[in-house]
Formats: structure tokens, sequence, C-alpha cells
């Protein structure tokens, strides 16, 4: 395929791997493919890889059943199988959260399980209620909505057409006596219930709920506290996992920026050239059709090497600067040397020449970049080489 040609901006393009399987040298694979890419002369310095953490994790073995996420709830929250459990918040996802759900009311098999849902969404957007039911029932905001004044009213996935009230009511029967479950924005509604220990289960805004609940003096954690240890682990803990075959959970990878380095390392090393790694999750945007927020991971790059980490996105605007020009009298051909003499100036952010063009993490946009090319549905195409990016 050979180099790109000057006229290219911002390039991304997915490369393929082989199968990625439990002990695979993902480093390794990762490597040979871009062994191909530079002897096609499409490997250059200032490339940025992506690889996603999936594949990262599968070639770890990073995987924890139902039975030891019950026995981490049990160790973590000190209960006993009689003791009482409640979930705070969780997402509306049987990819991300039903083997977690499975797993935590397998560690009370004596006693019910307590779930608190927000509304009208979870965190991510997934929908459980019409948007106007809270106020249609006279309840203010923080205020609890039971099952029974919801009655018919229930709402499914308007995607998947699930009915996530009832799909965890039969995972946590199926573990124990039972399930309470409530709807609230306030998360120290779950009080009122008495129970030996509390677990956080939204992603983004979890320590805020974990403080509101320790401040009351609660027993709590997070879903980032189960799972941090052991023979699989990730210091992520359940935060970032996804279902995998059986009962068994994939856990977002461990030590990814060690992953990112050795790739960086020995690219550098055999082939010579200077690149950034991101092992990267789920891209952090919102889907316009449905107005679910894709990052259900904590953030969307896992792991990344130095080169990366601190930098930000930013520019001029061009469009209101050739404005300006055009305003000024500045002829057409002109107006190309003068946009690259000011790129070379030193603008605040808060100036009217960056205005619109907010400053953004790197590692956030390609994370989000590469998910968007790979795709959640897995496009065969693990490995993302983004081109052009830290150049401009």
């Amino acid at each position: 395929m050979g180099k790109l040609p000057d006229y290219f901006g911002v390039s991304a393009f997915g490369i393929k791997m082989g199968v990625i399987v439990p002990g695979s040298d993902v480093v390794e694979l990762a490597y040979e493919s871009l062994v191909l890419c530079n002897e096609d002369g499409f490997l250059d310095d200032g490339d940025t890889i992506c690889i996603t953490e999936s594949v990262v994790a599968r070639a770890q073995n990073n995987y924890v059943t139902v039975n030891e996420i019950a026995e981490q709830v049990r160790k973590k929250l000190n209960l006993k199988a009689d003791s009482k459990v409640g979930v705070v918040f969780p997402i509306l996802s049987r990819n991300r959260f039903s083997l977690i759900m499975k797993g935590i009311a397998a560690a009370v098999p004596e006693e019910h399980v307590v779930v608190q849902l927000s509304h009208p969404a979870d965190e991510v957007g997934n929908q459980i209620l019409p948007e106007d039911f809270a106020e249609t029932t006279g309840k203010r905001n923080g205020e609890v909505i039971s099952l029974e004044d919801i009655g018919e009213n229930r709402f499914r996935h308007p995607i998947t057409g699930v009915d996530y009230i009832e799909l965890y009511q039969n995972i946590i029967r199926e573990q124990s006596r039972g399930s309470t479950i409530f709807l609230s924005n306030d998360p120290l509604q779950i009080i009122k219930y008495d129970l030996d220990g509390i677990i956080v289960a939204n992603v983004h805004k979890r320590e805020g709920t974990r403080d509101k609940l320790l401040d009351r003096g609660q027993n709590v954690i997070t879903l980032q506290d189960l799972c941090n240890e052991g023979c699989s682990w990730s210091e992520w803990g359940l935060l970032g996992s996804n279902i995998s075959s059986g009962d068994k959970l994939k856990l977002a990878p461990r030590e990814a920026d060690l992953v990112a380095q050795q790739l960086q390392a020995r690219v550098k090393q055999e082939l010579g050239k200077n690149i950034e790694v991101i092992v990267y999750g789920d891209g952090a945007y919102r889907d316009p059709s449905t107005g679910i927020y894709e990052l259900a991971d904590p953030q969307p790059a896992f792991g990344l090497t130095e080169g990366l980490r601190g930098k930000y996105r930013e520019g001029l605007k061009y469009k209101y600067l050739v404005d300006k020009m055009l305003d000024e009298g500045v002829k057409l051909e002109a107006i190309e040397g003068k946009l690259e003499e000011k790129k070379k100036e030193n603008f605040q952010r808060n100036s009217v020449e960056t205005e619109g063009t907010t400053p953004r993490k790197a590692e956030d946009l390609i994370a989000s970049l590469a998910d968007l090319v790979s795709g959640s549905a897995d496009a065969g195409t693990p490995l993302i080489l983004v081109k052009g990016f830290l150049n401009n």
C-alpha cells in the first residue's frame, strides 16, 4: 500500500490479527502485524497503535466465575449466607451486569437482595421509565418509586426489548430468597432497608455515591473493590468487565500500561519507529438515536505510553480565521500561508482564535476513534493504526 500522500489528514485503519486465546503473547502478535505494516511502508514515526482491551484481557486469561464473585462479596463486606446486601445504581445490561448480579445474589443465598435503580435511565442512558413518569406520579426527584407505583408501565429497552427489572428479579430469585427493587435517584434511600452491606454499582460517579453512604456509617464498597486481587484480577475490579461463556466474566486487563510500553519498546528496537500505544475500551460518545452513552468502561483508555499522558488536542478555529481574513481583504492564495503562520503563534485557550475548539485529552479521542473503527461487534480488527493525529 505504501505511505499515505501528504494531502491525507488524520486516518485510522483496522488491522487484522489471528485468534487470541488465553496464554497468547498479545504483544508478539501485535508486533507481527505491525511488521507487515512496516514492510508495506505504512508505519511511521508519530503513529499511534491501539489494541482493544478485550484481547489483552483474554491473553492474560483474566476471567472470574460467578462463585468467585460471590466469595469476593462475602469477603469484602464480611457477609454470611443469611446477610442482607444492597446494590445501588447498577447499569441495565446483560453483557455488563447480569453475571455480577448473579454473583452478588449467590453470596447471600438465605436472604433477599435490595436493588436501587436510578430513573428514568441508568448512568449510561439505558431507559427504564418514560421520561415524564416520575412527574405524573407527583414524586420528587429523590423520592422512592416502587414497582407498585409503576404498575403496568414497565418499560422495555427500546433496542433490545428487555425488561431489566424482570431480568434482575429472575437472576436474584435463582440464587437467593428473592429481591426488593425500587427506583430513586437519592442513594441514601437504600439505608432504610437495614442492610449488612452495600455495593455501589455505578461507574463514573461511584466515588461520590460511596462517600455519601460512608458518611452515614454504612458498610459499603464499589465494583472496583471486587476481584482486584487473587489469581485473576484487575486494578479496576469488576469495572469494565464483560460476560463470557457459561458463568464466566472477563475482567478488564491488568497492568495495561505495561502491555503498551512493551509493544512500543519492541517496535522501537526491531523496526526503529517511534510510536505511541493505547489499550482501549469503550469510546466516549453518545448515540444520538438512543441517547445511550457508550462509555460503560471506567475510562476509554486502560493503558497508554508516556507520550500520550497529559496530552490534549487543541488548535485554532480555522473557519473563524478564514472568514476574518476574507473580511480583511486577504487574497485567497495568501490565506493558507497565513494560517500556517497563525499555527506557530501561542494563543490562550480562552482566545477568540481557539473558540469552539475545546481541548480534549488525546487518549480519550484516540481511544474513541479506535472503538468506532473496530466496533463492539468485533470487526476482526482488534489492532487500530491511527496516523496523523499527533502530528496535527
